[in-house]
């Protein structure tokens, strides 16, 4: 089969579905590769990396779609893109069905078979096809770099000789792919953020990310909100009362707000109203990624970047991952590839649409001149429903000063009990040994139980070079050799020696170690 990628026609688009990388991949399952010329140029790929990688570059569309079997592109395509397909061709591209329904009525009149990369189910098997995802990763990345650029300020707070500057504060609504990418983001910038999303099975997430998860007193945050195919399902009017009164909490303490909620086949929610960019502070930022939708944000514009009457800055570009036209088209290209690898099971070219296979029937939404929207529901879930933690109740005083005498009962007892472990362990040796072994032994004894009791219940937030177990066992070594300096034979005398100048390095070299610790935080 020969697979096709034309230019894109949507204004400003500089992503292509076609890399040289994923040609030479796509060549390994038995396809020739075609491409328009000048289809990479926006995203820094020249027809002469395509040719070297054996891609076949055609003068214009019209040729492309005429020669190709198999065409991939990334935006929806035009009316008059639909009407250049033929009977039996495949067109794989973003779709959104749900909105482009005269779209898809003249692709089935066409009598093409159309994949929906929008329509990939979100289940394991098909992550490797997640176009939305890869893009959304990107566009989450892009938010936030978007946001510093308009944002006066540094992201992570810092102490400097002109004065202290506090941490960004960034708040994320929704924690899809968009969401987690834009917390991670932020927060490896140094900024305190802040997620919110109505499933509360993402919290965990959101704080292994090192982000705080905004939490609602409402029942209905505990129920399990991943049954749309790992999106957010549709709020009540109450729970939506109790997020906006959240977010209106937030708003005059949060410095840049993204915003990334989406629901399939709705507009976009609005959840960042006119009266809550009015209570922001001059100079915050809105980074709205629902813009394409509607946007979560009253006052989005699509494609436009707008100032408030107040100072804050409202983004509500659409064009994310076409910003990073590079990346973008790699990852984008991948899929494409991997969803080819599904149709080409004998690797050998022949492409076999099985609407058994249930990544292949969820995108697939027209075939055989009929229509295929909407596919049956994914046999597996996306995201498996968690029962709720239960909160751990909190010890009352009272409970808390019992536990602490209880503690401190039990760890008597084993102190004594060792103790008088020790001590018969002591009165049998003493029976045997000489007198003056034991003089030594007995002071060598409680010299390592003091030392020992000493430094251990120290906390290790405290300890010093000076103040370890090692330094303690050193000074019971130099004390030892110390005593036995005075022997008459010459080997117990050399042993002593090398005893107390190898301890006397680890306590001196530890003084030395301390004091320059203890410098760094003194006034010049």
């Amino acid at each position: 089969m020969k697979i096709g990628s034309p230019r894109e026609s949507h204004e400003g688009e500089a992503r292509v579905a076609l890399t040289p990388d994923s040609a030479a991949q796509l060549k390994k399952l038995g396809h020739d590769c075609l491409v328009e010329a000048g289809a990479g140029m926006a995203a820094g790929i020249t027809d002469a990396a395509y040719e070297a990688a054996g891609v076949t570059v055609l003068p214009d569309a019209a040729a492309l779609y005429a020669a190709a079997d198999v065409v991939a592109k990334v935006r929806p395509p035009t009316e008059a893109e639909v009407d250049l397909l033929r009977p039996g061709q495949t067109l794989i591209s973003f779709f959104y069905p749900a909105q482009n329904t005269e779209l898809l009525e003249r692709a089935k009149a066409r009598g093409a078979t159309v994949v929906a990369m929008d329509m990939v189910p979100r289940i394991s098997r098909a992550q490797k096809m997640d176009a939305l995802s890869s893009m959304a990763n990107i566009a989450g990345y892009r938010a936030v770099i978007e946001a510093g650029a308009n944002f006066g300020r540094f992201f992570t707070g810092q102490v400097t000789a002109a004065g202290k500057v506090p941490p960004a504060r960034v708040l994320v609504v929704g924690a899809g792919v968009a969401g987690l990418a834009a917390i991670g983001t932020a927060t490896s910038l140094g900024a305190i953020t802040l997620a919110f999303d109505v499933r509360p099975e993402v919290a965990e997430q959101i704080e292994s990310m090192g982000a705080e998860f905004v939490y609602l007193d409402f029942a209905e945050q505990q129920t399990d909100g991943a049954a749309t195919g790992g999106y957010a399902a549709p709020s009540s009017p109450e729970f939506r009362e109790a997020q906006l009164k959240k977010f209106r909490e937030l708003a005059p303490s949060v410095d840049i707000v993204i915003t990334t909620a989406l629901i399939p086949g709705r507009p976009a929610p609005k959840l960042w109203t006119e009266d809550m960019v009015a209570m922001m502070k001059p100079g915050s930022v809105i980074v709205d990624l629902a813009a394409e939708r509607g946007g979560n944000c009253d006052l989005t514009v699509p494609d436009q970047k707008i100032v408030s009457p107040n100072g804050v800055t409202v983004v509500g570009y659409t064009d994310f991952p076409s910003r990073m036209a590079a990346q973008a088209s790699t990852l984008y290209a991948t899929n494409i590839r991997h969803m080819m690898t599904d149709l080409t099971p004998g690797k050998d070219g022949v492409i076999v649409h099985n609407m058994e296979d249930d990544v292949i029937r969820g995108a697939t939404v027209t075939t055989a001149g009929e229509i295929t929207f909407p596919p049956p529901p994914p046999k597996v879930a996306a995201i498996a429903a968690q029962k709720p933690k239960e909160k751990v109740k909190e010890p009352t005083p009272e409970e808390r000063r019992a536990a602490e005498v209880a503690a401190f009962k039990a760890q008597t007892r084993n102190q004594v009990g060792l103790l008088a472990v020790g001590a018969v362990l002591m009165l049998g040796l003493g029976m045997v040994a000489p007198a003056s072994f034991m003089q030594h032994f007995i002071v060598f004894v409680l010299a390592v139980f003091v030392g020992f009791q000493v430094i251990w219940n120290v906390s290790h937030s405290l300890h010093t070079p000076l103040m370890a177990v090692t330094n303690a066992i050193s000074s019971i070594i130099i004390l030892g050799a110390l005593m036995q300096i005075g022997s008459g034979s010459f080997l117990v005398i050399l042993l002593a020696a090398l005893s107390i100048f190898m301890a006397g390095i680890n306590i001196f070299g530890g003084f030395l170690v301390t004091r320059r610790m203890l410098a760094m935080f003194q006034k010049s």
